[in-house]
């Protein structure tokens, strides 16, 4: 009885709460990523079915966020986020338990369910603060969860090298117990319920997909975001077969990225509101960019090293940092009543994109590859993005919109 009042009221959670739900799901995505090689040898299985580890994964997450979003308008964020978290932990035993490759392929998909905390994270924002402000507060607790993958590969390298693979899930499994424990204490329901079917709810999507802004934000993030996806998939090949790094020294380099990721963050937080939400999307479109491009030029005119390919990947964070809350704040705003679907399904396009990305990059590198078609695969997704939010930009001069 004390837990159904508790749900009843309008209890907006601690900004905390919101990066510990964000930076669990990114966790999930990277801690593991330096142990792909010691993973497929564990196995016996070949690198590249173990590198659809990243690419099912995203895969799912983008065909849950469809319907995460809908259910959470209709059922709630809270019952949503506590259900998804129990379920996380359950997939989580199943990959310290599998026997073979494939069990664990299973399960790590299922891992996928833990989307939730990134999709409604976001919704929660806007239920609580208007566009602009939402913006800036997505911009903060995406700062906050980036350091979080941060640190993560980092520590699954060490892990992986001192006492295996199998460590990475452990501590996926400790931080999912508290992440739950602290949603169930902290996290009050935050949306309007409106009393319709989840059918109801979803076609509603028409709404939203006939609108070329939403198209615009969408894409823009889903390119953007593609680039980083794509390097998620390719960078642990590249770091351990074309420039011998170890899974520790793969995972320190891994940090710059998010460094960058953190810093753009930052930039975002703090200047959204004032520079507004599409003159920011466009400023870090155009630093991923060049970042990319010159990292490009530097590869084909043959400069091949490991402290510019990952280094230059600092400007893919420093971008997408600001791209994405501002382009995310951008989805929510078109209908605010459908923040949890535009949430969702603006997450599925984006995820959905980016397991694409992640299974090409693993595609085009093969036995003798460098890093060149990985980069080229990043810059064009890039341009992508910079081709998406002028569309935008141009859409919203025409309505007269600001921003």
């Amino acid at each position: 009885m004390a837990d159904s009042k508790f749900l009843d009221r309008r209890t907006p959670p601690h900004i905390a709460t919101l990066i510990l739900l964000a930076g669990l799901s990114a966790l999930t995505m990277n801690i593991f990523l330096p142990s792909l090689p010691g993973m497929a040898e564990w196995f016996d299985a070949p690198y590249a079915l173990m590198q659809l580890s990243v690419a099912l994964y995203l895969a799912l997450s983008a065909v849950l966020q469809i319907v995460i979003g809908p259910i959470s308008d209709r059922y709630g964020r809270r019952k949503v986020l506590l259900w998804s978290l129990v379920l996380f932990l359950i997939a989580t035993v199943g990959t310290l338990v599998a026997p073979n490759a494939t069990v664990f392929l299973v399960f790590r998909m299922a891992q996928a369910v833990i989307a939730a905390g990134m999709v409604l994270s976001r919704a929660v924002v806007r239920d609580m603060v208007p566009d602009a402000q939402a913006a800036s507060m997505i911009g903060y607790v995406t700062m906050g969860m980036s350091i979080v993958p941060m640190v993560g590969p980092v520590i699954g390298g060490v892990l992986e090298e001192i006492i295996g693979w199998q460590a990475n899930f452990g501590l996926l499994l400790v931080l999912g117990l508290v992440t739950l424990w602290i949603t169930w204490a902290d996290l009050g329901e935050t949306a309007t319920l409106r009393p319709v079917t989840l059918g109801t709810q979803i076609r509603q999507y028409p709404q939203l997909l006939r609108s070329q802004r939403f198209w615009g934000y969408a894409l823009c993030a889903g390119f953007a975001s593609g680039s980083f996806f794509a390097y998620l998939g390719g960078a642990p090949f590249v770091g351990t077969e074309v420039f011998n790094l170890s899974a520790s020294g793969v995972g320190a380099l891994f940090a710059l990225t998010a460094v960058g990721y953190a810093a753009g963050n930052f930039v975002a937080g703090r200047f959204s509101v004032r520079v507004g939400m599409n003159r920011m999307v466009y400023i870090g479109a155009l630093v991923t960019l060049a970042g990319l491009g010159t990292l490009a030029a530097l590869t084909l005119a043959g400069v091949h090293s490991a402290f510019v390919f990952f280094g230059f990947t600092t400007f893919v964070g420093f971008g997408n940092g600001m791209t994405l809350p501002n382009a995310n704040a951008g989805l929510l705003s078109i209908k605010p009543e459908l923040a949890g679907t535009a949430s969702g399904l603006g997450g599925a396009i984006m995820i959905g994109g980016g397991a694409a990305l992640a299974a090409l990059a693993g595609v085009l590198l093969g036995p003798g590859s460098d890093e060149t078609p990985l980069v080229l695969l990043m810059l064009a997704s890039a341009i992508g993005s910079l081709l998406s939010i002028l569309w935008v930009m141009r859409r919203a001069r025409a309505l007269g919109l600001r921003g």
